[in-house]
């Protein structure tokens, strides 16, 4: 399956794609199902009741990243990238206290979240660490309809039987279907990405930009680029002026506003430190992550949780070097897409699937090769980056506090972003020859991922999860 840059980089809602993002899409399609009748022989004026369960890692941290919350509005029909902050607040609350849903297309149904919405804390479903179940029922509490979702990272969700059929980790494989799908460079691992690279004399932004305009005119693929990366600019300067305490319960403060108010006086003052360039990352991949924390507008890069590392290390390309220019963001963006889409369907961007290292780990490889490209690297030198980007988050652990998506991962994407822009450097200084391919770290890492314990991944079980102070 051809991934597209904009499958890669959702405009969304914090705190979680997979656990936010993911379900909510999940309520709307199963909504869509009923209406267009893919359920045989039950029409939506049949509905009258809809549960829902949720499984896996959406059971154990559903409700610190508002899992919960995601399904009432996704039967209310709001859709990630449509919400309305204030209207879906009110509308929420609303299906509280009546106890019903009403989404365009069918009459009254009957939802209470305490009694029809449950979290199932026994064994996860069998396709993947985040199941859900969803259930449309009719006169006398008749099961009509049933639909099993797994919301696989960065906000992608496929049913039970897309599971069944999902394609295998094996690159050939990749590579015969997107032949088949006729795209002009279908690359499915990074050797074949240099390969083709070499072969046409095209950079990986190219042929990446080629293969999307098999399917969209290039005026619609550079709005597309503009609108994801203001969208990411917007979300760092809104995270720049808020303060305060984030919801949750775990009383973390907003640091992100503090921070960014002292480095514009060391600025002003001519009183930087010699690493406050690290300062610089670390503050704006914070002020996003505190935005995604608060259920805010991000863009999955590739997911939620690693959301900041990615726009943080651009906003540096644009702000801190001389030498950038508008077209250097797009194809930054293009050539992360690229490495994204590598990562995603030869290993995983899912935390609750491979830990931490799919997720800021993935975000790392994909900042290092877009910074990369977009400071002249080649096309080895951008794969060098990734390599080493990813290579240096191997074995990282997902266990937010409370699971919620503040404790460690705010920071978390801070240091990723520096880690990015170390590696863009190192691959700078070489000229692309390397000894462990890019491809090969990718195996790694679903590797471990997959000899990773389940209580290291997303379902805040152990790891810092459960190493609290006492006091």
């Amino acid at each position: 399956m051809f991934l597209s840059v904009f499958d890669i980089f959702k405009i969304g809602v914090g705190p979680s794609s997979s656990h936010t993002m993911g379900p909510m899409s999940a309520a709307v399609r199963f909504l869509s199902d009923l209406r267009t009748g893919a359920f045989m022989g039950v029409s939506a004026q049949d509905v009258q009741r809809i549960s829902a369960s949720l499984h896996g890692s959406l059971a154990f941290t559903g409700k610190g990243h508002a899992t919960d919350r995601a399904v009432i509005l996704g039967l209310i029909g709001f859709e990630p990238h449509m919400l309305d902050p204030d209207k879906a607040e009110a509308l929420e609350q609303e299906v509280h206290e009546r106890k019903v849903i009403q989404p365009d297309g069918f009459g009254p149904i009957r939802f209470n979240p305490k009694d029809d919405l449950i979290f199932d804390y026994g064994p996860p479903l069998p396709g993947h660490a985040n199941g859900m179940k969803i259930n449309a029922f009719g006169a006398g509490n008749q099961l009509l309809a049933t639909a099993t979702y797994y919301s696989i990272g960065g906000g992608f969700i496929v049913t039970a039987s897309e599971m069944e059929e999902e394609i295998s980790h094996d690159p050939h494989d990749l590579h015969e279907e997107k032949e088949a799908a006729g795209f002009p460079h279908p690359f499915g691992s990074a050797k074949e990405m240099l390969e083709m690279g070499q072969a046409t004399g095209l950079t990986i932004a190219q042929m990446k930009r080629q293969n999307e305009e098999s399917g969209m005119s290039r005026e619609e693929l550079d709005s597309g680029l503009d609108a994801v990366w203001e969208a990411m600019s917007g979300c760092i300067d809104r995270g720049l002026r808020m303060d305060g305490i984030l919801p949750g319960g775990l009383e973390v403060k907003r640091r992100a506003k503090a921070i960014h108010e002292r480095l514009l006086d060391q600025r002003a003052n001519n009183q930087p430190m010699p690493h406050v360039v690290n300062d610089w990352l670390s503050v704006y991949a914070m002020a996003v992550n505190e935005e995604n924390a608060a259920g805010g507008r991000v863009v999955t890069s590739p997911t939620n949780g690693a959301s900041g590392v990615l726009p943080s290390v651009l906003r540096y390309y644009r702000d801190h070097i001389p030498a950038s220019t508008h077209e250097g963001i797009r194809t930054f963006l293009l050539t992360a897409s690229a490495v994204g889409g590598l990562i995603k369907h030869n290993a995983s961007i899912s935390g609750a699937e491979a830990g931490c290292q799919a997720e800021v780990g993935s975000a790392s490889a994909m900042a290092a090769a877009g910074l990369c490209a977009a400071l002249g690297g080649t096309n080895e030198q951008i794969e060098n980056a990734a390599e080493i980007a990813l290579e240096h988050h191997l074995g990282m652990t997902c266990d937010p506090v409370k699971g919620l998506v503040q404790v460690p991962c705010i920071e978390r994407n801070g240091l990723g972003a520096i880690k990015a822009v170390s590696a863009a450097s190192l691959a700078l200084h070489g000229d692309g020859t390397h000894y462990m391919p890019l491809d090969n770290c990718i195996n790694t890492m679903w590797e471990t991922g997959q000899d990773m314990g389940e209580k290291y991944k997303e379902t805040s079980l152990g790891g810092l999860a459960v190493n609290l102070p006492e006091c």
